[in-house]
């Protein structure tokens, strides 16, 4: 067969999909770009069996025809030939011929029969979102992922879709933050689990036009334009964390957010290797911040203005954890509600952005004498 294109259509199309191809892998299939070529359109997929992509342009073809091709010999060709028409023929001896006006190359294609088989989308079921909703709940969460294989429920982000919106909720038994976009009349109220890998991927993908979800048991598919994006879910029960929120944390810390980030990274330099520990003194109208590294004789001590709505009260924290948490705020002043010093402390902005709500959980520290 044969057909021609834009190098750079071609590009735009393969850089989308390229995303989904394994680094490493055990499975030579997987290393290649499914071509599928059918009534005068071309869909190229690339798949590591947890995520799919593919995407589709209009050719000059009307022959019918699948074969996998390697993706990042390919991809670098595409890219290297500039801004030019491509010309490409399927010779007899599986050969793939490249013709430019200066020059000809030749890659290897091989028998479509070995490469994964793409899961059937239902979509008898869907939800549209904009796409910046869903790459900003998955960005806001995504530091709180747990990294432990024991606890799989939690290597991924919570999607939980109910009348009033959507909650993205991730954590990993220390801190636990959960994004919500409020809107009305969403028409369904359930949870699915996005793994880590989909997470990484399809933030890239998305921008500010809507996105159907088409949802199922086993995967969720997010149309993104010409774009189709499938995703494997982790099929497990995410831990309630509800009942970690729900609780009285009724003494109220509030504190000018720029002034707590900058004093926390600057402490944190004085922090132990071993324990990364950072002390809160908290006074009703100021903080004292300290940490300190007794192996290397290093301390450091900042004060800065607050209003607390108790006498005093130590608190403790793991250094990197407070500053995820912190870090993944943007706003002017947060309020921390502190039931006691051994208990999790719940961190909000005072001032929530309209039609979203943001909720971060952290549990303290036992700190050194």
């Amino acid at each position: 067969m044969e057909f021609n294109t834009n190098s750079k259509v071609l590009e735009k199309l393969l850089s989308k999909v390229y995303q989904a191809v394994p680094s490493r892998t055990p499975m030579a299939a997987l290393e290649n770009f499914l071509f599928e070529f059918e009534d005068g359109k071309l869909t190229v997929t690339a798949t590591d069996l947890e995520i799919f992509l593919r995407s589709s342009m209009s050719i000059d073809s009307n022959e019918n025809k699948r074969f996998t091709v390697p993706a990042k010999l390919l991809f670098e060709i595409v890219k290297a030939l500039g801004d030019t028409t491509i010309y490409f023929t399927t010779e007899e001896n599986s050969k793939l011929k490249i013709r430019t006006d200066n020059g000809v190359y030749e890659v290897g294609f091989t028998s479509a029969d070995d490469y994964p088989v793409v899961p059937t989308i239902n979509k008898d079921k869907f939800v549209t979102l904009n796409g910046k909703i869903i790459k900003k709940g998955i960005e806001q969460t995504k530091f709180a992922i747990s990294k432990d294989a024991v606890r799989p429920a939690m290597i991924g982000t919570l999607l939980e879709f109910h009348p009033e919106g959507i909650n993205f909720v991730a954590t990993d038994g220390h801190r636990l933050v959960k994004y919500s976009q409020l809107f009305e009349n969403l028409p369904i109220n359930e949870q699915y689990i996005l793994p880590l890998k989909a997470g990484e991927v399809l933030p890239k993908l998305l921008y500010e036009t809507d996105v159907k979800i088409f949802l199922s048991d086993s995967n969720l598919t997010f149309q993104i334009g010409e774009i189709e994006f499938i995703t494997r879910l982790i099929a497990q029960r995410y831990p309630d964390y509800k009942v970690v929120i729900m609780v009285e944390n009724e003494k109220l810390l509030k504190i000018k957010l720029p002034e707590f980030q900058a004093a926390v990274r600057r402490i944190t330099l004085f922090s132990s290797i071993n324990y990364r520990q950072i002390k809160l003194i908290v006074t009703k109208d100021k903080i004292e911040i300290s940490s300190e590294d007794i192996d290397h004789g290093a301390s450091g001590k900042e004060v800065i203005p607050c209003d607390f709505t108790e006498e005093e009260m130590i608190l403790g924290f793991n250094t990197d954890f407070l500053n995820d948490i912190i870090s993944n705020l943007s706003c002017e002043e947060i309020v921390i509600k502190i039931s006691s010093p051994t208990k999790a402390v719940l961190i909000e902005p005072v001032k929530q952005n309209e039609n979203e709500d943001i909720l971060m959980l952290l549990m303290p520290v036992r700190i050194n004498s």
